[in-house]
Formats: structure tokens, sequence, C-alpha cells
């Protein structure tokens, strides 16, 4: 199999780039069909909360942390009335246990204090909680009340990077650029999309560009491997969570 010839570099138009953007997304959207949240949750509180753990953890791990979690505390006035040390070590094992138990017992009051228990529904609520900041939220809204938003992390701000989509690095500045690419409607699955492809194919380190479905639309193509047997070692298969 013969590697995908690298584009060759040109002054792109917006026009142009708008295009590609959104023919990648079309793609993505065949490559990953069943691409979702691969945190496991029934409700925006269960997601919420599962979030703030998914930080600097794997969503695996919170999968296998939440079961126990939920069962015990099952609304916002449980998580303010929690017991601290019951509370770390159901969640230890995520990491950074005692900030994330600081932030979630704080949640849980300030939800009862100011939203009647309930998880607010606007961006702007959202982020005025302890430990949400606006990648949380736009998990929250997208995956709990399907209120489109763009998740930049890691995985979403590389492969935007690469895709050429922008040369942000800000999470904010990358999310207004994308935005302004990709209609709204698609904003939360393209997320999802990203995210799966970051994590099977188009790796840190170490992109599978050799293997890659996207090569040719890529104008990053060629910073891993290009051989297709090379390349093809790479590629991980999921689900993760």
């Amino acid at each position: 199999m013969t590697a995908p010839r690298k584009p060759r570099l040109r002054v792109e138009t917006r026009l142009a780039l708008v295009r590609r953007a959104r023919r990648i997304n079309r793609e993505l959207a065949a490559l990953y069909p069943d691409a979702h949240c691969e945190l496991d949750f029934t409700s925006p509180l269960e997601l919420l909360v599962a979030t703030i753990l998914s930080a600097q953890c794997t969503d695996r791990r919170v999968n296998a942390v939440t079961p126990a979690l939920f069962t015990r505390y099952r609304t916002a006035e449980d998580y303010a009335a929690a017991d601290r040390e019951e509370l770390e070590r159901l969640i230890q094992s995520t990491g950074f246990f005692r900030a994330k138990a600081n932030n979630i017992m704080k949640l849980g009051h300030d939800l009862c204090e100011r939203h009647e228990g309930e998880v607010p529904g606007t961006l702007e609520a959202l982020v005025k909680l302890p430990g949400v900041g606006r990648k949380t939220a736009n998990v929250v809204l997208g995956n709990a009340f399907d209120v489109p938003g763009i998740t930049v992390d890691t995985h979403f701000g590389r492969l935007a990077r690469r895709f050429g989509w922008t040369t942000e690095t800000d999470p904010v500045k990358v999310e207004h650029e994308i935005g302004a690419l990709i209609p709204r409607k698609d904003w939360t699955i393209l997320s999802h999309r990203l995210i799966w492809h970051g994590r099977r194919i188009c790796h840190a380190r170490r992109p599978a560009c050799g293997a890659c479905p996207l090569a040719r639309l890529c104008p990053s193509f060629g910073e891993g491997p290009t051989d297709a047997a090379t390349a093809g070692k790479l590629v991980k298969e999921g689900p993760f969570s």
C-alpha cells in the first residue's frame, strides 16, 4: 500500500479551510459512527461529578469509581453533607482526591444554595460552580442538556492544530476558532470524534499517519510513520472506557 502523499504547503483561503474542516468532520462521522462521551452517567449531576473526577485521570478509572460513588451520593444535598474521609476514600484512585473531594462538597453546597439542588443548564452558571471550568461546562451542556458545546481537551487541541484549523493554544481561543468553522449543531459530536481519533490514531508522540484515513486532508501528514505497516501497529482499538 502506497502512503498518501503529503499535501503541498500552500496558502489556504478561508473558504477552502471551511470546506476542508467540514470534509474532515464528515469523514470522522463515517469513521466513528458511535462516538460518544465515554464517562458513564444517568443524570446531569452524575456527569458533572464524573467530569470533575476525570481531571488528570482516565475515563476508565473514573467509570470504575463512580458506581459506588453514585450509589452512596444521589443528590447535591448528599454531596454537601458528605463525610470528607469517606468521600476521599471512594475517589482516591482518581488522583488529587483531596482537592476533588473539596470541590465536590462545595459543588453540592452551591447547587443547594443557588440552584435548588439542580445542575444549571447554562455555561454562565456552570463556570461559577466550584471545580467547573469551561471544558467541564461544555461536556455537561453537550451531553446532559443537548446544548451544543466544543470540549477542548488535550486531544481536541492537538488535532485542531494538526489539521491546520487553528494555531492557538489557549482553549477558549481554539473553541471560538473551531466554532466558526463547524456548524453549531455538530459541536458536541465533533468533540467526541476528535477525542476518539486522538486516542486511537492521532497520538501525541507518534501519530499513525500511514494508517490514518484522513491523511490526504491533513497538512501535518508525516509527523508520524507514513509506512502503512509501521503505522498500523500504532493504532489503538477502543473503547477506552
